[in-house]
């Protein structure tokens, strides 16, 4: 038996049973799907005629989601987790390696945390996203950035600011 046949047998309709889905879900993108299944399903259409016309979609994303619905009823109209490509490094050796750095007093440069996790798994990241790793990790840059170090003092701020006692009239008689 089919799915979509048990949620027609189970609860009477599947009609009552695609509307109820639909007014409880609160995912746009399976709303959408359960619109596919109830037009085509309950009001007799066609998949490409209303995945083109009524959804804006093209007929394999109906197609697809209409043999999902077959195969795994409402349950296949939810997305699946991307999981994306497994880390490199062992998630127990990173931990260890953030153990260390949050044990140590002194700040870290993403330079020497690169170097660390290089030596300790052979694995060498890039430094961009060691410092991905470190905002991931919780820790936050301690020393300035670049564009920050070689700011004028307070009093070079105040003697360049106009109106101030070091920029004196007499300063300027004397330029003129």
């Amino acid at each position: 038996m089919q799915p979509s046949q048990v949620i027609m047998t189970m609860g009477g309709s599947i009609d009552g049973a695609l509307d109820d889905a639909y007014r409880h879900e609160t995912d746009a993108n399976v709303k959408e799907r359960i619109l596919l299944v109830r037009r085509v399903r309950i009001d007799g259409k066609n998949i490409e005629g209303v995945a083109r016309d009524e959804l804006h979609r093209c007929r394999a994303w109906g197609y697809k989601w209409m043999k999902r619905f077959d195969e795994q009823g409402l349950d296949g109209l939810k997305g699946r987790p991307h999981t994306g490509r497994p880390p490199e490094v062992p998630e127990k050796k990173m931990l260890k390696i953030r153990k260390e750095l949050s044990e140590s007093q002194s700040g870290w440069q993403a330079k020497e945390v690169m170097d660390m996790i290089y030596q300790k798994t052979g694995v060498r990241y890039h430094e961009v996203h060691v410092y991905r790793l470190l905002h991931k990790w919780g820790f936050s840059p301690k020393v300035p950035q670049k564009r920050f170090v070689h700011t004028a003092s307070s009093e070079e701020k105040d003697a360049f600011k106009k109106g101030s006692r070091s920029y004196s009239h007499e300063s300027r008689k004397g330029s003129r």
